[in-house]
């Protein structure tokens, strides 16, 4: 069981609460994001269920999300970061990527790995970079019905 942790900034807050999360905040957001085009709603609840959430919220307002897929000791998997259009230009996608990388179960990690097609710029800040050796890793996609292959 992970360590579940609260920031707060202003009327902002990050939390890893499971009970905050709101799936149909989550799902709209999702609607409007290139890599989740097409995932059946089922799949995102199952997977936001095996997965270290981070909600972002403006007072009960679900406004962000990111997840992480880890096994807490050696790997870590950042995916499906996204900040409500309205509230773009703030800060809240540094915080939160900020909050990620800080707390205490996901420390020591030896690989951390994500998927962007135009936020490198914003990931490169906190460390991440291009595979250094991209011939050494493989993949099978399986998407689902006209969902995005990012």
């Amino acid at each position: 069981m992970t360590q579940m942790i609260e920031a707060h900034r202003g009327q902002f807050t990050i939390s890893t609460d499971p009970a905050r999360l709101d799936l149909q905040a989550i799902l709209d957001f999702f609607t409007r994001a290139y890599w989740t085009l097409g995932r059946p709603p089922e799949r995102t609840e199952r997977a936001l269920a095996n997965s270290l959430v981070f909600g972002v919220y403006e007072g009960s307002k679900q406004i962000g999300i990111a997840r992480v897929i880890s096994d807490y000791a050696i790997f870590a998997y950042l995916c499906d970061v996204f900040i409500h259009e309205e509230y773009r230009g703030h800060g809240l996608g540094k915080w939160l990527i900020e909050t990620i990388m800080s707390h205490p179960d996901l420390q020591g990690l030896r690989r951390w790995t994500l998927v962007t097609r135009d936020a490198h710029g914003l990931y490169k800040q906190y460390g991440f970079d291009a595979l250094a050796n991209p011939d050494g890793w493989m993949e099978i996609i399986r998407p689902f019905p006209g969902e995005g292959r990012d």
